[in-house]
């Protein structure tokens, strides 16, 4: 892939509708101060470009914003809404790939930037301009109010960024570094986003995707965010409810309804043509998001878990195991929809962000550590994670089980939910993981030079030989299948090939199996629905008894041209600079 159609699914597998629902609907309810995240964003992911995407090339939450949207436009149950979303996008997931789903990104992101555009325009005319929003959102207090409670008045601080450190809803110590660390996971480690960029076809381009895509970040301030402020402008006494029963007839959520500010919007102010648009946005947004989450989740768990259990798995049960495992996804959205709805006083894109700390800093810091501290070993990884998930999936039940009170109940929670903001605790389980990892790593054996190398930052020039390794699998393999075929000794010479070595030779070659004993044996005669069957689930079917074409080494080269790589690190220096220009204008 060249350097924009990764870029363009970088930003659409990002941007999904739980950014149209969620961000607007935070705009609307305490101000611009969640658009950090967005723009926290924008320094990791040229972070993946220029320091993780070396050492990986070397080394070789959103079906309930999607509902909100059709529920208000189309009158659906949200469960009807959420059921058919899912439904379709399965279908589409499970007939895709990578390629596929990356140039559909690409015309998705299109297709989303022009809508949100054109009603972020439609939104400002109505509102009267700049100035009319910045003194507006001030006065957009509804009528019906708690009595003695601060509930439906917007916040003193709602244009900053930076907030009090001990009494906003989000302190300026936590968004440095409580929000960085899981910003790290997701823009550095998570698979949705590191396979795009892997994609390229050069690291050069590599880099030129994370850039495109880091420009486009500060878009959904201005598309998305404000045109969710003024939507509380316009109709105050809808989107920024502040009684429980009202809020229940206005939105189906007693704690508030300020996620149906952007679908409100766009049922207003848009004629029926735009409207029509907009809805292909958000099912774009949605879509865009669920096939990678479907597409990745499917990977890991058939390639990481299944294959761990049963490591002579066939191609074919590999790839029913994968769709039956995207089924399972869906019905645990539909039945977590409850939850998302009463969490972070209906605040979906809060809701997400305040998960993403209790679940990610573990991984950052793991992943962080291997890649930049070469003591780094399997044991300290792995008790890392052990403890710093353990912790973080305490702190998460203890959410659940005792919500945030609304404004106008008393906190009556225990101490480390009332007095440890979730961005703070990011702080705190970062620590604690780190401490772990350093800990047992320095208590258990050094790894080998053999087993850091071209791994982590400092060993990613070291040599390598992939053709001899290729060459030394492919013999072992197709000696093998003459055993099996022949019932003859194997040679002396031959080595027994590790499940993982077989694998990957097996995807090198697009080799198709049917269990290990027919390793190339190959299918001579297949019925039409078997033809139609392979072609949907992208099977590749062998005609002819042959043996398997020898493969193509490797591709793990860091070189860049100099040129190019000018070109995109002058552009670096000028997407930060805007990047921290906007925050300290902001702030």
């Amino acid at each position: 892939m060249t350097w924009w159609p990764v870029g363009a699914s970088l930003f659409a597998s990002n941007i999904g509708s739980g950014h149209f629902i969620g961000l607007a609907g935070s705009g609307a309810a305490a101000g611009i101060g969640a658009i950090a995240y967005e723009w926290n964003g924008m320094f990791m992911v040229l972070l993946l470009g220029w320091l993780f995407l070396p050492i990986y090339i070397s080394s070789g939450v959103d079906m309930y914003a999607g509902a909100v949207f059709i529920q208000l436009a189309l009158k659906w149950n949200i469960y009807l809404a959420v059921v058919l979303l899912l439904s379709v996008t399965a279908l589409y997931t499970v007939a895709g790939g990578l390629a596929a789903v990356i140039y559909t990104d690409a015309a998705q992101t299109a297709i989303m930037l022009g809508g949100a555009l054109t009603l972020m325009g439609f939104s400002f005319a109505e509102v009267g301009g700049w100035n009319a929003l910045m003194q507006g959102y001030a006065n957009a207090i509804p009528t019906i109010r708690m009595p003695n409670s601060t509930c439906g008045i917007p916040r003193d601080d709602a244009f900053h960024i930076f907030r009090d450190p001990v009494t906003s809803d989000l302190p300026w110590p936590g968004v440095i570094i409580g929000m960085s660390v899981p910003s790290m996971w997701y823009w550095c480690s998570d698979q949705v986003i590191v396979q795009r960029s892997l994609a390229a076809k050069t690291l050069t381009h590599a880099k030129g995707g994370s850039l495109l895509a880091a420009y486009l970040k500060v878009l959904p301030f201005f598309a998305i965010m404000l045109p969710g402020m003024i939507s509380r402008i316009l109709y105050t006494d809808e989107v920024a409810c502040a009684d429980p029963e009202l809020c229940k007839q206005i939105c189906g959520n007693s704690v508030g309804c300020s996620d149906i500010a952007y679908a409100k919007l766009v049922m207003e102010l848009l004629p029926a043509g735009l409207r029509g648009l907009m809805m292909a946005v958000m099912i774009a947004a949605l879509m865009s998001s669920l096939t990678s989450i479907f597409n990745s989740a499917s990977t890991i768990f058939t390639m990481d878990l299944w294959k761990g259990f049963r490591s002579r798995a066939s191609e074919w049960e590999l790839m029913i195991v994968g769709r039956v495992f995207v089924l399972v996804l869906v019905v645990v959205s539909v039945l977590w929809i409850p939850v998302v709805q009463a969490s972070q006083g209906g605040q979906l894109f809060i809701y997400i962000q305040s998960i993403s700390t209790y679940l990610q800093p573990p991984v950052s810091i793991i992943f962080l550590m291997g890649c930049f501290w070469k003591r780094t070993n399997e044991k300290g990884a792995f008790w890392g994670l052990v403890v710093g998930l353990t912790v973080g999936c305490i702190r998460m039940l203890l959410d659940f089980i005792y919500p945030a009170p609304l404004c106008y109940e008393e906190d009556s929670r225990p101490g480390v939910l009332k007095y440890v903001h979730y961005l703070y605790f990011s702080v705190l389980l970062s620590f604690i993981t780190l401490a772990v990892v350093v800990g047992v790593s320095l208590a258990t054996e050094e790894p080998t030079p053999e087993q850091v190398s071209r791994l982590t930052w400092f060993t990613r020039f070291d040599p390598v030989k992939p053709k001899e390794q290729v060459s030394s699998v492919e013999q072992s393999v197709n000696g093998q299948a003459r055993h099996h075929r022949t019932g003859g000794s194997k040679s002396a010479s031959l080595r027994t090939v590790s499940p993982a070595e077989y694998l990957s030779y097996v995807l090198t070659t697009s080799f198709s199996l049917n269990s290990a004993d027919s390793s190339v044996s190959s299918i001579r005669t297949q019925s039409r629905f078997m033809a139609v069957l392979c072609w949907l689930c992208g099977m590749e079917q062998k005609k002819e008894d042959n043996p398997p074409p020898a493969p193509e080494p490797t591709v793990c080269s860091l070189e860049e041209k100099p040129r190019l790589r000018l070109v995109v690190n002058i552009n670096l220096i000028v997407c930060l600079s805007a990047t921290a220009f906007i925050i300290g204008y902001w702030a």
